[in-house]
């Protein structure tokens, strides 16, 4: 899902940006697998050069990071 910008902030908390990544290469696919790892992931947003993961509470996000 591309829930990802909620203003809510127990959600900020729990979402994790990327930055740097060049997403010609790197897919939407490519960041939930190596990033669901840390925890359940109810959103994640892919842009040019950045993406943001949205998990389920901040305890995964901070294993994330």
């Amino acid at each position: 899902s591309n829930v990802t910008n909620k203003t809510d902030p127990r959600s900020l908390n729990s979402r994790v940006f990327i930055g740097n990544l060049n997403t010609l290469v790197v897919k939407k696919s490519d960041v939930e697998a190596i990033f669901s790892k840390y925890g359940k992931i109810v959103g994640c947003s892919v842009h040019k050069g950045f993406a943001f993961v949205q998990y389920v509470n901040e305890r995964n996000a901070r294993a994330a990071v």
